[in-house]
């Protein structure tokens, strides 16, 4: 189910910027792409690099410390689990 809704979202970022890339003059299917893979970090720097800097810089840097959040308990969790959580 939560693959699904990550799909779900990574389409929807994809689409938004298919559609509104070339209202910018830039490439509709290499932000599409990159859009798709990178998600919210693409979406950032594309609205950064198209002017809405403040969304933009806020989206990037919320992205970013969502990963690094997400890497530091998967560490934290794989250091219990190597410890034998004791």
């Amino acid at each position: 189910m939560e693959s699904a809704i990550g799909l779900i979202i990574s389409l929807a970022f994809a689409i938004f910027l298919y559609i509104d890339a070339p209202k910018h003059h830039k490439s509709r299917w290499l932000w599409a792409i990159l859009g798709f893979i990178f998600g919210p970090i693409a979406l950032g720097i594309y609205f950064i690099k198209t002017g809405r800097k403040v969304a933009g810089w806020i989206i990037t840097i919320l992205a970013i410390l969502f990963y690094v959040v997400i890497i530091i308990v998967i560490v934290f969790a794989l250091a219990l689990m190597a410890n034998g959580f004791s």
